[in-house]
C-alpha cells in the first residue's frame, strides 16, 4: 500500500539529480536533498511494514519471494539513507556519480520490494487469501500468526456459518459470525494507513515550504522581520532579507520629542581656518505625525539630518561617528572633491564599521543646492532617513537669485506597518504608505508666511531613494533658476507650475506671491498626498501650505 510513495519520491530525487547535472541550477540540488530525505523516511515506513509481515507470518519465510521481499526492503533503507546523507553537507554533491548511482539503486531496490510484496503474488503464495486448494485454506488457521485471528477454527463450519470443504471460499462468512482472514484488518495494514497519513502530512508541509530557501535560519537572517505582502522567493538570500527588513527597535538609542523638527542648521566650529562639523549616525524613533512614530536611521538625532551651510571657497572637515548596527559612509551629492572623499563604500573608502569613525575634508569649489546621504546599503539607509541638505552660498552674493524667503523641501517615503518601519522600495510589500517633507507629513508639515509681492526661493531636493515626485505649487507659475546646483541662464529660465523631482535631482525655483490666500505646495501624485491611504484636513503626506497675506 505504501510502496508507490517512496518509489515516487526516490525516483523524483534521481530526476532532480539529472536536472541539476543538465542545468546547474541549485534549486534542483536542494530539491534532490529534500526528496531523498522524504523518500528515505517513506522507505523506512514501507519497508518496515513489509519486514513486519516477513517476521510475523511464518509462510512468508517459506517461499523464496518472501526472502526477496525482505532483502530488497533492507537494501532500500540502506541505499535511501546513503543517498540522503550524501547531500546533507553539500546538496550540489548529488551530481557526483555516487549520488546518481545511489538514487537509481534506491529506486530500483524499492521497485523490487514493491513487486515482491505485492498483495496478489505475496498473499496468494502464503495462503492468506483462502483461494486455491486445501493447503492454502489451512493458512487461515491461527498458525498464520495474524493479529486477532488466533484460535479461529475454520474447520468448524457450523460455528462459522459456512461449509468447511476445501473448495471455493473456505473462510467466507455465509451466515454472519466469522470473517474471512483475508478481509480482516491486520497490524501491518493499520501501520500502512498510519504511514500514508503521515506521508500526506509531510507532502503538505513540503508543498507549503517548497518556495522558500530552507537553508536559511532565523540566526542567519539576523531575525529579520519582512514587510507584509512581500514575495519571499526561494532564492532570496539572508543578506537581501536583512536589507529589506524592519528596523530592530532594540537598537533605538534616542526617542525624539513628538514635535521635534529636522533640517536644523548645524553650526560649525573653526579650527585653523577649517570649518568643522560633527555628524553622528544612530537609530532613533521619530514622529512624522502625532500618532505615527517611526523608527529611523538619523544624523544627529533628526530626520532629515542637520542642514550644513557653507560658502564657496571654504575648507570643510566633517567628523563622522557611526553608532548604527551596520556599516555606513557619507556621499556628498554633486560636489567636486577628491576621490578619496566621495564616500562610495568599498570603492573609494572602506565602510565605517559600527562604532567606527571617519573624517571627510575638502574645499568647496561650487555654489548651489546639494545634499549628503549614505552610500553604503543605500537602498536601506537613505530610505530610512540618512540624508540632509548641503547648501553652498556663492562667494559673490550678486550671483545668487533675488528672493525674500527661502524654503528647503526634502522629500521622503516611509513604509510603516503594524508598528514596524521598513525601507520604502518600489516592490511588493515595501511600497510606501506615508510621505514626508523635511521629516513630517501634512498636516504636521511647516507653513510658510509671505506677503503679496514677496518672492520665495524653493530648493527642491530629491532626497528620496526610489520614487519620483512631480511637485506643484498653486497660485501661479515659478521660474527655474538652477538645476542640480548649476545656475540657469536668465534667457533659458523656464516658467512652470510643476517640476518632476527624481531621486538625486535638485531644482531651485522662485515663486512670487501674487494673490492673498492659502496656497498649496504638494506632490501631484494623489496617493503621495495621503497618510496611510487617507486624507487629513484636505491633504496628507507631501503637502505644505503657503500663507499669503495682502
Amino acid at each position: 500500500m505504501l510502496i508507490p510513495f517512496p518509489i515516487a519520491l526516490l525516483v523524483s530525487a534521481f530526476g532532480a539529480d539529472l536536472a541539476f547535472v543538465a542545468s546547474s541550477d541549485a534549486f534542483f540540488a536542494r530539491a534532490a536533498l529534500w526528496l531523498a530525505g522524504t523518500g528515505f523516511l517513506a522507505a523506512v515506513g514501507a519497508a518496515s511494514v513489509g519486514l513486519a509481515d516477513f517476521l510475523t507470518i511464518e509462510r512468508a519465510r517459506v517461499h523464496g519471494v518472501g526472502w526477496v521481499h525482505a532483502a530488497a526492503a533492507g537494501t532500500t533503507i540502506v541505499l535511501a539513507a546513503a543517498s540522503w546523507l550524501l547531500r546533507l553537507s553539500d546538496p550540489g554533491a548529488a551530481a557526483l556519480p555516487w549520488g546518481l548511482a545511489l538514487s537509481g539503486l534506491a529506486a530500483g531496490a524499492l521497485t523490487v520490494t514493491g513487486w515482491a510484496g505485492g498483495e496478489l503474488p505475496y498473499r496468494h503464495l502464503i495462503g492468506v487469501t483462502g483461494h486455491g486448494d486445501e493447503g492454502h485454506a489451512e493458512g487461515a488457521e491461527g498458525k498464520q500468526g495474524m493479529k486477532g485471528m488466533e484460535g479461529m477454527d475454520h474447520g468448524k463450519s457450523e460455528e462459522a456459518g459456512a461449509p468447511a470443504d476445501g473448495g471455493g471460499h473456505s473462510g467466507m462468512a455465509m451466515g454472519g459470525g466469522a470473517v474471512d482472514p483475508a478481509q480482516a484488518v491486520t497490524g501491518p495494514q493499520i501501520a500502512a494507513v498510519t504511514g500514508l497519513t503521515l506521508l500526506a502530512l509531510v507532502a503538505g508541509v513540503m508543498w507549503a515550504i517548497g518556495s522558500a530557501n530552507l537553508t536559511l535560519s532565523a540566526r542567519t537572517a539576523g531575525g529579520a522581520v519582512m514587510p507584509p505582502g512581500m514575495i519571499a522567493r526561494r532564492d532570496l538570500t539572508a543578506e537581501a532579507m536583512r536589507e529589506m527588513s524592519a528596523i530592530d527597535l532594540r537598537n533605538v538609542r534616542y526617542r525624539a520629542a513628538a514635535d521635534a523638527t529636522g533640517d536644523r542648521p548645524l553650526q560649525p566650529r573653526l579650527e585653523n581656518g577649517v570649518k568643522v562639523f560633527d555628524l553622528e549616525t544612530s537609530v532613533i524613533q521619530w514622529n512624522i505625525l502625532p500618532y505615527a512614530r517611526v523608527a529611523a536611521y538619523a544624523y544627529n538625532g533628526q530626520v532629515p539630518g542637520p542642514r550644513i551651510r557653507v560658502t564657496e571657497g571654504d575648507r570643510v572637515r566633517v567628523n563622522v561617528r557611526n553608532l548604527l548596527p551596520e556599516s555606513t559612509t557619507i556621499h556628498w551629492h554633486g560636489l567636486i572633491l577628491p576621490n578619496a572623499m566621495d564616500g562610495a563604500a568599498n570603492i573609494t573608502q572602506p565602510p565605517i564599521p559600527p562604532g567606527g569613525a571617519f573624517v571627510y575634508e575638502f574645499t568647496i569649489r561650487q555654489a548651489g543646492t546639494f545634499f549628503y546621504h549614505s552610500h553604503d546599503n543605500g537602498d536601506r539607509q537613505q530610505a530610512l532617513g540618512l540624508y540632509g541638505a548641503f547648501i553652498a552660498d556663492p562667494s559673490d552674493r550678486t550671483r545668487a537669485p533675488a528672493y525674500d524667503k527661502e524654503l528647503v523641501v526634502q522629500l521622503q517615503e516611509w513604509t510603516f506597518k503594524e508598528g514596524y518601519t521598513y525601507p520604502a522600495m518600489p516592490m511588493e510589500g515595501a511600497l510606501p504608505n506615508f510621505f514626508t517633507i523635511n521629516g513630517k507629513a501634512y498636516p504636521s508639515t511647516d507653513s510658510v508666511e509671505l506677503r503679496v509681492g514677496e518672492r520665495l526661493l524653493i530648493r527642491f531636493i530629491g532626497s528620496s531613494g526610489a520614487f519620483i515626485h512631480p511637485m506643484h505649487v498653486h497660485g501661479g507659475p515659478f521660474r527655474i533658476v538652477a538645476t542640480d546646483g548649476q545656475p540657469v541662464a536668465q534667457a533659458a529660465q523656464l516658467e512652470k507650475d510643476t517640476v518632476n523631482v527624481a531621486p538625486g535631482e535638485r531644482y531651485d525655483v522662485v515663486w512670487e506671491a501674487r494673490e492673498p490666500g492659502r496656497w498649496l505646495l504638494h506632490c501631484h501624485i494623489p496617493h503621495h498626498m495621503t497618510n496611510d491611504q487617507r486624507e487629513e484636513q484636505g491633504g496628507g503626506g507631501l503637502t505644505m501650505i503657503i500663507n499669503v497675506r495682502s
